[in-house]
């Protein structure tokens, strides 16, 4: 995660990054174990006695040098430490193999994109202005690399609400009373929550897996199934907003707002100089982003604990350090996230 974020990885590539290396991750080490006999790992065929522990640091090193390049001396130190720990001899040698295997198998069966190819055309008229910045997401739509989709659009949502309809003034005057960078409504917990969640990709989502593969009694190859599942979910979840995000092109609130004469309804009233707490993301509104990946992200933890008793989730943010937040159900983690987006 380290050689990551500081790869300076945007969102979605970071999150596909982690969806490439924890897919190579279980594949070596249910190639090892067998524990999931259909799974796509059940061409690899390591020797009896090959190194777990051997393969997952091969397949870090393998897939990070290949989607993180501008950290090869953190990844290569991080790959000396990890296998100082591991006897010498065969068995070291045969984990890998399977580990270097199995990533040059998923790479084979998926390309690596390590930079976004922009296809993003600004919508203007001749010799007007725009602003000349290229989206977040304004990169191709990958339809036929989806890792559980059939395709981005699979459960593309309906459209905005109608901007001369209830919804869409109610909506209006909540953002505008509660996101507003002053004189807003909310209260100082609200403010502290719209702060850590301001961040987005691995960084933030990805210690609340960890909430899970920590418990006791969890073996090496269910981790890794989950953190793989884990990570292609949250990419798929992103490919698919940002394709309904670009399909729309739906305003932002301080478009919005600013222009609230302008929208056909007599209930939003225009606020001039409105402007958000939390600094515009280039890209559009609708739909949210950060409710889409955590959507995705509680669906997977639910799945993960059917039956089972639900761990205390805890997550840490670059945006508020020092401040974790935890929560006691995933619905509650689910529905913290949509509200912060407001």
């Amino acid at each position: 995660m380290l050689a990551i974020i500081a790869a300076h990885q945007p969102g979605p590539l970071g999150n596909e990054i982690f969806a490439f290396v924890q897919t190579a991750v279980f594949n070596a080490v249910n190639a090892i174990t067998r524990q999931y006999p259909k799974a796509a790992s059940r061409t690899l065929k390591p020797p009896p006695g090959a190194s777990l522990e051997a393969s997952v640091a091969a397949v870090n090193r393998s897939m990070l040098l290949k989607l993180a390049p501008s950290q090869r001396g953190a990844i290569e130190a991080a790959y000396m430490a990890a296998l100082a720990h591991i006897p010498d001899g065969e068995s070291r040698s045969d984990g890998i193999a399977i580990g270097e295997q199995a990533v040059a198998g998923l790479v084979a069966r998926r390309p690596v994109e390590t930079a976004e190819v922009a296809y993003y055309r600004p919508a203007t008229s001749p010799g007007m202005y725009v602003p000349t910045v290229v989206p977040i997401g304004g990169d191709s739509p990958r339809v036929n690399l989806c890792w559980t989709l059939d395709r981005v659009d699979q459960f593309r949502p309906g459209p905005p609400p109608d901007l001369k309809s209830a919804i869409w003034s109610r909506d209006y005057d909540e953002v505008k009373a509660m996101g507003a960078r002053s004189g807003n409504a909310r209260s100082s917990e609200q403010t502290a929550i719209a702060r850590f969640w301001s961040t987005a990709g691995p960084a933030v989502y990805f210690p609340l897996a960890h909430s899970i593969t920590d418990q006791p009694g969890r073996d090496v190859t269910r981790n890794a199934r989950f953190l793989a599942v884990f990570a292609q979910v949250g990419v798929d979840a992103i490919d698919a907003v940002f394709d309904a995000k670009f399909s729309y092109q739906f305003w932002r609130p301080l478009t919005a707002i600013r222009n609230g004469d302008q929208d056909g309804n007599d209930a939003t009233e225009r606020a001039p100089s409105w402007l958000p707490f939390i600094e515009t993301p280039m890209h559009p509104e609708y739909p949210c982003a950060h409710c889409a990946v955590a959507g995705g992200y509680g669906a997977v933890l639910r799945a993960e604990t059917a039956g089972e008793p639900v761990p205390r989730l805890s997550c840490t943010s670059p945006k508020l350090p020092g401040v974790p937040r935890t929560w006691n159900t995933i619905d509650a983690f689910v529905q913290e996230v949509s509200n912060a987006r407001i």
